[in-house]
């Protein structure tokens, strides 16, 4: 069975704390509930939100600064996933040649 995860926006998480802090009667749970989200998610949203200064880190393509940003970053990741295969290839053929 495959879980199909959510990607919440960082505004949405910051929105999501806003509604925990100015609902101060209604339990974590509660609120989870009524924004349609896991206990343990709203938990570490608030979390990173105490530990980075009143702030959520998010990863994904929102965070660039341009589309420049956005192009050396994808360009990253094909040279690592390129690199990646190489090394396998290398692993492969080091121990083919060894029979």
């Amino acid at each position: 069975m495959s879980s199909k995860r959510n990607h919440h926006s960082k505004q949405f998480k910051l929105d999501a704390i806003n509604y925990r802090n100015e609902h101060p009667d209604l339990t974590q749970v509660e609120c989870a509930k009524n924004l349609g989200i896991g206990v343990s998610t709203l938990a570490k949203w608030e979390s990173q939100f105490r530990n980075n200064d009143g702030d959520i880190p998010v990863r994904g393509s929102v965070n660039y600064q341009s589309d420049d940003a956005k192009e050396i970053a994808l360009l990253k990741r094909e040279l690592r996933d390129a690199q990646d295969a190489l090394d396998v290839l290398k692993k492969a053929i080091s121990i083919l040649g060894k029979s």
